[in-house]
């Protein structure tokens, strides 16, 4: 999982965080409980899907491989192994809350999950397997053809597999976090810290990035705001050169897609890299990189106190647990 804190140009006083009027709309939301209307059928078949190691070429890899779920829906990995050994592009962000992103993927290049979900089956890096092939070994078994006739009614299809798991992760989301509870008007969930930290995070200018109901997700910037040197072509990992790979514009070199800090505070290494492995460290390295200054202590400590109330909970339990 990463963490991405965007550029301001608005003066802060360090260390002190201003009430805001009562009348401005906050910009973050709480996340709600599982969406209505997913079909649980469906569901069910998406879980056992994204458990699945038939789903990758060599069965050794299956979705949870890199987002385990006792691990904030990610890995404690900088980058991730995939296919023969091979290292991935990214760090691996976290499956949870993924439906509530309007773009997909680090460089942004997905609008929905089920494009998704196929360029990583298909990926020769990651899960490395051909639609005939998994095709095929689905309906050699007896019990994905039974889930798929009662949720589909029909033979297993390649648009009801991205379907099913797609559903399964529209579900995937994490409510009543400490900040969530609070924003419905408990003003016991947060410390006083955590509020100064929200403050600061809006008075920093974190939230022109990090807004709405999943806190980032929906926007591009550029990593690095404050620093001269542009990812060399040459890279070795050309996911370092952020969507440019899409675009081919220089203008998008080290752009990235946003992340969403929903659980944040359990899914270290941070970046696209994972070159971050602490929170606190994540956050001094976006002063710098995004705000151009180093930030006291002081408000380091509060941003992070902060960033730890949106650990929500996943089917009533908080992600705190799997530590």
């Amino acid at each position: 999982m990463a963490l991405s804190i965007c550029v301001s140009f608005h003066g802060v006083q360090h260390g002190v965080a201003q009430e805001d009027s009562k009348t401005i709309a906050e910009p973050i939301t709480p996340v709600e409980v599982p969406p209505g209307g997913l079909a649980i059928d469906r569901v069910q078949l998406g879980e056992m899907l994204f458990a699945d190691k038939s789903l990758s070429s060599k069965r050794m890899l299956s979705c949870l491989s890199c987002h385990d779920f006792s691990s904030g829906g990610t890995v404690r990995e900088r980058r991730t192994i995939g296919y023969d050994g091979r290292t991935h592009r990214f760090n691996a962000p976290s499956i949870f809350n993924v439906g509530l992103n309007y773009r997909l993927g680090w460089r942004g290049n997905f609008t929905s999950l089920e494009e998704q979900n196929e360029a990583v089956l298909l990926d020769r890096n990651l899960m490395a397997i051909s639609w005939p092939e998994l095709l095929s070994r689905l309906g050699s078994n007896g019990w994905y053809v039974a889930r798929f006739a009662e949720a589909y009614g029909r033979q297993i299809e390649r648009v009801d597999v991205l379907n099913a798991l797609a559903t399964y992760e529209r579900s995937l989301v994490t409510p009543d976090a400490p900040f969530d509870r609070y924003m419905r008007g408990s003003t016991t969930a947060i410390s006083g810290k955590a509020l100064n930290g929200y403050r600061l995070f809006k008075q920093y200018g974190c939230v022109s990035c990090h807004q709405g109901v999943n806190v980032g997700g929906n926007v591009f910037q550029k990593f690095g705001v404050f620093n001269d040197s542009l990812p060399s072509l040459d890279t070795p990992n050309d996911g370092d050169l952020g969507r440019w790979t899409v675009t081919h514009s220089n203008r998008d070199l080290g752009v990235f897609r946003v992340p969403s800090l929903r659980n944040v505070e359990v899914t270290a290494p941070y970046f696209h890299d994972g070159r971050a492995p602490s929170l606190p460290d994540a956050v001094r390295i976006m002063g710098q990189v995004q705000l151009g200054q180093q930030l006291p202590d002081p408000d380091v400590e509060d941003l992070v106190e902060f960033l730890k109330t949106l650990t929500g909970k996943y089917r009533g339990i908080s992600l705190q647990s799997g530590r």
